[in-house]
């Protein structure tokens, strides 16, 4: 992962990749081991966009 995507994060207010996805895991309420399976997929290029289109996507039966 570069520095400029490492720092991402950190500027959003997160420690790391892995504390975003897990803040996502809590605010969606589904597993962290969904939401990084989502993650990977999707690569990290697209966590603050491709991601949560997906899990609102995918999750919103559950969710809403």
């Amino acid at each position: 992962m570069n520095e400029r995507r490492k720092n991402i994060y950190v500027e959003k207010g997160y420690k790391d990749r892995r504390d975003y996805l897990k803040s996502l895991a809590d605010e969606f309420e589904i597993p962290y081991n969904i939401i990084a399976s989502c993650a990977d997929l999707l690569g990290p290029s697209e966590d603050f966009d491709g991601l949560i289109t997906c899990l609102e996507d995918e999750f919103s039966q559950i969710l809403f």
